[in-house]
C-alpha cells in the first residue's frame, strides 16, 4: 500500500509521490528562540519526527531542514528589554531547545540554518522579486511584496486556504511579521532600521539598513537548502495563514516554479480542554512537565497516540495514564530479552506489514498502536503458556525494533536495566526487601519498595523470584 496524506495544497488525501524518489526534501518550521517551547509546539515538532522516521521507515532518504528563526519582531522587543545582545539573548534558548529535543528523542535534522546566517540570501531573494515588480519600496524604506501585482502576474494568492478577497481587508500594509487573518495585506520583506531595533540591523546597498521579515526569511533558507520546489513542509496549522500563504506567494513569485507538492499541517493542541494560556494556570513548557515527574518518554508517547489532524486535548491526568502502556511494553520487553537471551533472528515481515498498512493511511497512530498492543497481547499469552520459543522471542524482539524506529518510544537494553552500578544498588536493595519479607518486617520492605518505586522501578513478583521492572 502507498503512502497516503492530507495534503493542504489539494485539500484531500493524495498518495505521497515525491519529486525525485527516492530522495525527500522536508521542511519543518522550526523554534523562534525567543522562549522555551510549549507543549503545543512540541506536538508539531514531534509530529514531524514521526513523518521523518516513518519515511525512512518507508525506504526514503530524507534531508530534513528545520530553520532557526533568531530574528523577528519578538525577539528584537525582548533584547530591548533583556538590554543584551541579540545572539546572547537567542542562544540561551537555542540550547534549550535542542536540549529539549533530545529529552523526546528526536531525530536532529540533517540542517538547522538560521536567519542570522543567511541575510545574503534574503536580500538577494527579495531582489529578485523588486526585479519582477512583485515587490516594492515604501516610503518608509521598508520593502512590501505587493498581493495585487503577484495576482496581476497569474498567480493565486490563497492556495492553502480559499480567500474572498470582496469581503476581506484587501490591499493593506502590514509590517508586523503576524497579522490579523481577516486581512489580506502587503507583507514586509525587509523592515527598514528605527531606533526600537537598536544593533539589530544589516546594511545592504540595494534595500538599505534594516532586516528581514519573518515570513521571507522561511522561502530564503528552505530554498537555499532543498532547492526552488521540494517534496514536503511541515507546520502547525496556525501557520498556514499568514506564514505558509505568503511563503507560497513570494517563493513562487521569485522562482515562477511550483514550491512545495505537499504541504501537512498538525492541529491544534488543548490543555485540559482549554486553549493554552498562562493565566489559566495549563501553559506548560517541557521543563515544567519535567519538574512535576513525568518523562521525555512519556510526554512523546501521549503526543504520538492521537492524529495529528486531530485537536488533540493534553491533560496531565493523561499523561500519568500513558505510565501502564509503557509499563506493558517494558514488561513485554523484559520477558523478551530474558527469554532470547542470545538468539538473534529477523523481524516479522508481516506484522510490520500491518503497521505499515495503518500508518500508510494518513499516518493513523491509533490504528498503529492497535496493531502493536494486539501483537503484545497474543504474544505475552503464548509466553505465560510457555509456548514461545527462544528463536521466536528473538523475531518478536527485532520485530520491536523495527517499529520503534517509527515511534522513537525505546526498548533496548539501556531502557530496561539500569547502568551497572546503579543496578548493583538496587539489586542490593532487592535483597535487603525479602530479607526483610522473610524477617516479616514488613515496614521495612514497603519502605524499600517505595524507594525503588521512586527511583522509576518497580518490582514485579515471578515464580523465579521478585525482579526489578522499569515503570
Amino acid at each position: 500500500m502507498a503512502l497516503k496524506l492530507f495534503n493542504t495544497l489539494s485539500r484531500s488525501i493524495q498518495e505521497f509521490a515525491p519529486l525525485a524518489p527516492p530522495k525527500v526534501g522536508m521542511y519543518c518550521c522550526g523554534p523562534t528562540v525567543y522562549d522555551f517551547a510549549h507543549i503545543g509546539n512540541w506536538r508539531t515538532f514531534v509530529f514531524g519526527d514521526l513523518v521523518r522516521r516513518y519515511l525512512e521507515f518507508k525506504g526514503y532518504a530524507v534531508t530534513h531542514v528545520m530553520n532557526i528563526t533568531d530574528v523577528e519582531d519578538k525577539i528584537i522587543k525582548r533584547v530591548r528589554e533583556n538590554k543584551t545582545s541579540l545572539r546572547e539573548f537567542t542562544g540561551k534558548y537555542e540550547a534549550a531547545f535542542f536540549e529539549d529535543l533530545k529529552t523526546l528523542n528526536c531525530l536532529l535534522p540533517h540542517h538547522t540554518p538560521h536567519a542570522t546566517e543567511h541575510i545574503a540570501d534574503i536580500i538577494a531573494l527579495i531582489e529578485k522579486l523588486i526585479a519582477r515588480s512583485i515587490a516594492y519600496k515604501a516610503a518608509d524604506g521598508s520593502v512590501y511584496f505587493s498581493i495585487e501585482k503577484y495576482r496581476g502576474c497569474g498567480c493565486t494568492y490563497g492556495q492553502l486556504l480559499k480567500l474572498n478577497f470582496d469581503e476581506m481587508r484587501a490591499g493593506e500594509r502590514v509590517k508586523s511579521d503576524e497579522y490579523a487573518k481577516e486581512s489580506v495585506a502587503d507583507f514586509a520583506l525587509w523592515k527598514a532600521r528605527v531606533p526600537e531595533d537598536g544593533d539589530v540591523f544589516w546594511k545592504s546597498e540595494s534595500l538599505g539598513e534594516g532586516r528581514p521579515g519573518w515570513h521571507i526569511e522561511c522561502s530564503a533558507m528552505s530554498m537555499k537548502v532543498l532547492g526552488e520546489s521540494f517534496d514536503l513542509h511541515l507546520g502547525g496549522e496556525d501557520l498556514i495563514f499568514p506564514h505558509h500563504e505568503d511563503e507560497i506567494a513570494q517563493s513562487e513569485g521569485a522562482t515562477g516554479k511550483p514550491f512545495v507538492k505537499h504541504w501537512l499541517h498538525g492541529a491544534f493542541l488543548l490543555v485540559e480542554g482549554k486553549k493554552m494560556s498562562k493565566s489559566l494556570g495549563n501553559f506548560f513548557t517541557l521543563r515544567d512537565l519535567l519538574a512535576k515527574g513525568f518523562t521525555g518518554r512519556e510526554i512523546r508517547f501521549s503526543l504520538l497516540t492521537a492524529h495529528y489532524r486531530e485537536t488533540f486535548n493534553f491533560t496531565l491526568e493523561g499523561l500519568r495514564a500513558t505510565r501502564e502502556a509503557l509499563s506493558r511494553i517494558g514488561t513485554f520487553l523484559h520477558f523478551l530479552l530474558e527469554l532470547k537471551g542470545l538468539n538473534e533472528a529477523e523481524s516479522d515481515s508481516e506484522l510490520l506489514a500491518a503497521f505499515s498498512e495503518a500508518l500508510d493511511d494518513d499516518l493513523n497512530v491509533s490504528k498503529a498502536w492497535g496493531v502493536v498492543f494486539e501483537w503484545i497481547r497474543k504474544t505475552n499469552r503464548l509466553i505465560a503458556e510457555g509456548k514461545l520459543s527462544k528463536q521466536e522471542a528473538a523475531k518478536c524482539y527485532a520485530t520491536w525494533i523495527e517499529l520503534d524506529k517509527v515511534f522513537g518510544i525505546g526498548g533496548t537494553v539501556e531502557w530496561l536495566y539500569p547502568k551497572e552500578a546503579e543496578k548493583r544498588f538496587l539489586g542490593e536493595l532487592l535483597e535487603d526487601r525479602e530479607a526483610a519479607r522473610k524477617a516479616k518486617d514488613f515496614k521495612r520492605a514497603d519502605a524499600i519498595r517505595d524507594e525503588l518505586k521512586a527511583k522509576g522501578w518497580g518490582i514485579e513478583d515471578t515464580p523465579k523470584g521478585p525482579k526489578l521492572k522499569k515503570i
